[in-house]
């Protein structure tokens, strides 16, 4: 069969629609009711919300009813186990496809509460959008592949042929430290010719998409010093240098005067060609009046496709207990983010090579702790991308964009390299201005409506194909 076979049947549209417009209040509660378990799979966090978090979500799934097994499992590291991960299968008859629906139930802390106009983890929806940690990312991917199923379900029949297996991690955001082991030891229940990740956006509350590329992760940890001991300022200030004031000449060279990557050996790309203005970015990003963007290229280049570079932390002494001090050392956090093509252990190596070649003073450079985490780009045109594509153009009528995304989901490598086979769609619920991982995350509620739409499509595509 060809990609372009692939159609969607008016009959089972026009019933989905029914479905999953009838059934959205109750997906919308049960979105309500994950929202409100902080499951954060951070080791200063308490560990039974994951637990409750991934016991719901099984629950939820077993209730189904189309599931052969379901079953919370974890792996582990070093002898240390994971976070708990939520598993279903029900196995494809009569040569159709095996899809595979990825989630994660674990959410990013709340961070600063002050910063939230509502509380953390007690959903509120104001303006058609649904506020509270983890309502976009990534509880919302998790109700969508219910309410799919449910409507494949009703709309197919109870004896549909189509496989799904169902994969909710529990550390995603935590780095996944299992993830790979884990798709070792459950490659039984879930190998698929077609994974769906739904952990990513749309290019608008509009306008649906396939995310593309995405960059990678480069994160180092290094160490500046310049003295055995912390002396007075006045003493020997202006003589012999701090590490405060070394470390911060030496971050300074990670970019040029116009703020791009200073980094030589760095593989830079274009973005797709979408409208995406200077006042758009200000608005989605919350910059300033008056401050300016930095780089250059185009803006979709520059957040998508080119390196970037940030200081994410650094350890010395607070304002609040400061005094007239030198300090010794200092350490800080470099996070760079790398364009689909480079791999990460070169990306590193440039780094470092730059880092010794501007070190300033002759001061000590050490490396502590790094993390590495491949780019990802697809430009598939198989059976699953045609049907995703025909999906999302019915659900959401309109047609759906290819997009990049800054952020990275390094496993996805993992996926590709266990399941050599299957076609890796990445999808989600999110749009610029769902500010996942900041303070009033929200999911705007008509985009998971259809979202939960294209999804059901696909499923019911997928049990009219035979591959």
């Amino acid at each position: 069969m060809t990609p372009f076979q692939i159609s969607i049947d008016p009959t089972q549209l026009e019933r989905a629609k029914q479905l999953v417009s009838e059934r959205f209040d109750a997906a919308t509660q049960e979105l309500a009711d994950l929202v409100r378990i902080p499951g954060i799979a951070w080791e200063a966090f308490e560990a039974k919300n994951l637990e409750l978090s991934a016991e719901t979500i099984a629950q939820l799934f077993k209730d189904t009813g189309v599931f052969e097994t379901v079953e919370v499992r974890r792996a582990s590291v070093n002898g240390k186990p994971g976070s708990p991960a939520v598993v279903a299968r029900r196995a494809a008859r009569n040569g159709k496809p095996q899809i595979l629906l990825y989630a994660h139930h674990d959410v990013q802390p709340p961070g600063d509460e002050s910063a939230w106009l509502t509380t953390p983890f007690e959903p509120v929806i104001k303006d058609g959008r649904m506020y509270g940690r983890g309502a976009a990312d990534d509880k919302a991917g998790i109700v969508s592949h219910l309410a799919a199923i449910r409507t494949l379900v009703d709309v197919a029949g109870p004896d549909f042929e189509v496989g799904i297996s169902v994969f909710i991690e529990g550390e995603e955001e935590a780095g996944s430290p299992t993830f790979r082991p884990f798709l070792e030891q459950n490659q039984d229940i879930l190998k698929a010719d077609c994974i769906v990740v739904a952990d990513s956006g749309n290019w608008s509350e509009t306008i649906p998409a396939l995310t593309a590329t995405l960059r990678g992760l480069v994160s180092q940890v290094i160490e500046v010093q310049t003295l055995d001991h912390a002396l007075h300022s006045g003493m020997y200030g202006g003589a012999v240098p701090d590490a405060m004031t070394a470390t911060i000449r030496l971050l300074a060279s990670l970019h040029d005067a116009e703020g791009n990557v200073a980094v030589p050996g760095l593989v830079h790309g274009k973005a797709a060609e979408l409208p995406y203005s200077d006042a758009d970015l200000r608005r989605d990003s919350g910059l300033l009046d008056g401050v300016n963007q930095i780089g250059s290229g185009t803006i979709l280049d520059r957040i998508w496709n080119k390196p970037s570079i940030t200081v994410i932390g650094i350890d010395a002494q607070t304002v609040a207990l400061s005094s007239n001090t030198m300090l010794p050392k200092v350490s800080s956090k470099i996070s760079m983010r790398i364009a689909p093509g480079q791999k990460p252990e070169e990306a590193l190596a440039a780094l470092r090579e730059h880092l010794e070649r501007n070190v300033p003073f002759g001061a000590k450079l050490t490396y502590g702790e790094i993390e590495l985490g491949k780019p990802f780009a697809v430009y598939d045109t198989g059976w699953a991308s045609e049907l995703a594509r025909v999906s999302l153009k019915a659900a959401w009528d309109e047609t759906a964009v290819d997009i990049g995304v800054g952020g990275s989901i390094p496993f996805i490598a993992d996926l590709i390299e266990v399941f050599p086979g299957a076609q890796i769609l990445v999808t989600g619920v999110e749009d610029p201005d769902s500010r996942a991982h900041s303070p009033n995350e929200s999911v705007h509620l008509e985009s998971l409506r259809k979202t939960m739409l294209a999804e059901a499509l696909m499923l019911l595509g997928g049990n009219a194909i035979s591959i």
